[in-house]
């Protein structure tokens, strides 16, 4: 039976499972196969295509176990800034208005929802979005041994400049100190050992976004714009921005890419349509999914809660689960046949 399985073609990798060593166990017991995978990663994008792909070579019954280790990109652990974890997500916009903190915060959500440890830092110093989309209504954080203590909700931990700003007040701060409170929240605060580190970047591609890639071995990015004319105008810029800070480009995401009724579920291109995709296209990228607009979303957000959380059916988490996992499964291809493999066999 292992010899069987051992063939089977990795729809990501174009190798099999025994060449990427995914199989950690195949015995019979009581009659039925137990097969044991390490899917790669949380959220792995072909999970369900692979547990169909192994109980259709069996043609016997057989349980899939997960067993999965999620790979990293950091070069090694235990040196250098955030050595605990094992991938840094960024996620950035070349605007504001586009939803990226939404986006940022639903996949941090949907991570851990696969299982995943995850941690989530608000990097915009000056507009810190995360607190209030988290429904999280604090001032100061708490500290055990000299290290911040994130605060942890939806099963993942975040920190966030909201937490240490009163409402109404402002950061008017030069480079120098926000380069030291982008360091201070890496390297103060306890973040134990993470699976996916989300970094919600301020829009743009200023101060912090050089300091992060400076700072930090980026596992990839992922850009959110509209569909509009000038949103993916800019969104190219940014592109060009982290192509030139040496940045992997995960994909690209639309968001509020047409208007879902609620009610009957016909689409209307408010916006436009596409912009997004296309520009993906052209800079030969992955495009991750169009997010929908609806009044769930934006219901969610007013409520403090990830969309993937509270209306987990709906349209926009349904599309937002899948960007998350088609990033991990982005990540993992990186990890384990390096960023040149991430764009030949590009999923949607």
């Amino acid at each position: 039976m292992q010899a069987v399985l051992e063939k089977l073609i990795h729809p990501e990798f174009q190798q099999s499972l025994g060449e990427l060593e995914m199989l950690k166990g195949v015995e019979k017991k009581d009659g039925i196969w137990e097969v044991k995978v390490d899917f790669l990663t949380f959220g792995s994008p072909v999970k369900d295509q692979l547990v169909q792909a192994v109980k259709g070579a069996a043609e016997e019954p057989v349980n899939v176990v997960d067993v999965t280790t999620q790979r990293s990109t950091q070069p090694a652990l235990g040196g250098g800034v955030l050595p605990t974890v094992k991938n840094v997500l960024a996620v950035g916009s070349g605007k504001g208005g586009v939803g990226k903190s939404t986006v940022a915060i639903n996949i941090a959500a949907s991570l851990a929802l696969e299982g995943a440890r995850v941690g989530l830092i608000d990097a915009d110093i000056y507009g810190p979005s995360v607190p209030p989309l988290a429904g999280v209504e604090q001032f100061g954080v708490s500290m055990r041994d000299h290290m911040l203590q994130p605060v942890e909700k939806f099963g993942f931990k975040m920190m966030s400049m909201g937490f240490f700003m009163k409402p109404g007040d402002s950061v008017i701060w030069r480079g120098p100190k926000l380069h030291g409170r982008i360091e201070l929240f890496c390297t103060q605060v306890e973040w134990g050992e993470l699976d996916f580190m989300v970094l919600d970047l301020p829009p743009g591609t200023g101060d912090v976004a050089l300091s992060l890639s400076q700072m930090i071995p980026l596992g990839g990015a992922v850009i959110v714009s509209t569909p509009q004319q000038v949103a993916v105008g800019i969104a190219s810029k940014a592109i060009n921005a982290f192509g030139k800070l040496n940045v992997p480009l995960l994909g690209l995401v639309e968001n509020m890419s047409y208007y879902s009724c609620p009610s009957c579920g016909k689409p209307d291109n408010v916006f436009g349509h596409g912009g997004a995709r296309q520009v993906a296209k052209d800079f030969e990228l992955p495009f991750l999914g169009e997010i929908p607009l609806n009044s769930t979303m934006l219901e969610a957000s007013d409520k403090g809660l990830p969309v993937v959380v509270s209306h987990p059916d709906s349209a926009p988490a349904q599309s937002l689960r899948r960007i998350a996992q088609l990033a991990a499964g982005r990540l993992s291809v990186a990890a384990v046949a390096g960023y040149d493999a991430v764009y030949e066999n590009v999923l949607s």
